[in-house]
């Protein structure tokens, strides 16, 4: 709270905590924070639904110009933001924080380098590789997903659906102040999953090539089983040709029987109509209040999981 008011010093309109279904006293800390501070305004979600969607319920909530999140654990640190406010000035509508040095294990970087992959290929934007937690946009591009109502979020994706105007700038990026970070190799994984199959037809297409590839193998696999037939007046030899040649086809069909699985399964969770967060509790100037879950969408400038 102190640097950042220290480093955006009485231009800054509010902070906003959300509280991602912590298991710690965060919230009680919030609540002994608001009633001092009239800048915070703070949600605690009923559970924990995830870093992106907490992000959401943050940024539904700003209400100033310019937003900019940042973890709480301050390996964002505050002094930056000024950084990334200044790029927006430059006619951009999204900056995001790139750290000049990865901090985490080689693991982690890799895992982090494969999402970023898979989202410059979900949003075909080469500053998709420049990604990071640390992002400054402005407000009035929500507008563009104020409907979105998917337990699936992804922030960044969410962003291109209002503009194309992206860029980066390097900045400090310091190991965890406290705690572990919940994002494991296998969380990153799946959340670029998540963007490939959720906000993208790329893998249908695939699964529509892999199909046809071998289809074209499978007539050339005639054509050989014929030409031997009448060249050599028999059939192709062998139980090994055969078996390999129904592996191949039957992974393929599974391959892509998969990939149409994931999309149903994906149609079935909207379809349910799963909201992406739900608020159990807001405090706003020191004030606290009970509301109906997910009845007030929500936004952030830090996220406390």
């Amino acid at each position: 709270m102190r640097r950042i008011h220290e480093a955006l010093g009485p231009s800054l309109l509010e902070i906003v905590f959300v509280n991602d279904g912590s298991r710690d006293d965060s919230w009680a800390v919030l609540r002994r924070l608001a009633a001092t501070d009239p800048a915070i305004r703070a949600v605690s979600l009923m559970r924990n639904y995830g870093q992106h969607n907490a992000l959401l319920a943050g940024v539904r909530l700003a209400r100033g110009e310019i937003t900019v999140t940042l973890d709480d654990d301050l390996q964002h640190p505050p002094e930056e933001a000024l950084k990334l406010v200044a790029e927006l000035g430059n006619g951009y509508d999204v900056v995001y924080g790139t750290p000049a040095r990865l901090p985490h294990s080689m693991l982690r970087n890799v895992a982090a380098w494969t999402t970023k992959l898979a989202l410059q290929k979900t949003i075909g934007a080469e500053t998709a590789r420049n990604v990071s937690a640390f992002r400054a946009f402005r407000t009035s591009l929500r507008r563009a997903f104020e409907e979105y109502r998917s337990p699936y979020v992804s922030l960044d994706v969410l962003l291109t659906w209002a503009t194309s105007r992206f860029s980066s700038v390097k900045v400090e990026h310091r190991p965890r102040a406290l705690g572990k970070s919940n994002y494991r190799f296998s969380t990153l994984v799946r959340h670029a999953l998540t963007m490939i199959t959720g906000f993208s037809i790329l893998p249908l297409r695939l699964a529509s090539l892999t199909g046809f590839f071998f289809t074209v193998i499978g007539f050339a696999v005639l054509i050989y089983v014929i030409a031997v037939y009448f060249i050599h007046h028999g059939s192709v030899p062998g139980f090994p040709f055969l078996a390999s040649i129904i592996a191949i086809f039957s992974g393929a069909q599974l391959f892509s029987l998969g990939i149409m699985g994931e999309y149903l399964a994906r149609i079935h969770v909207r379809v349910m109509e799963r909201p992406p967060y739900a608020i159990a509790e807001s405090i706003t100037g020191g004030t606290a209040a009970y509301v109906v879950p997910a009845a007030e969408p929500v936004a952030a400038v830090s996220d406390r999981t």
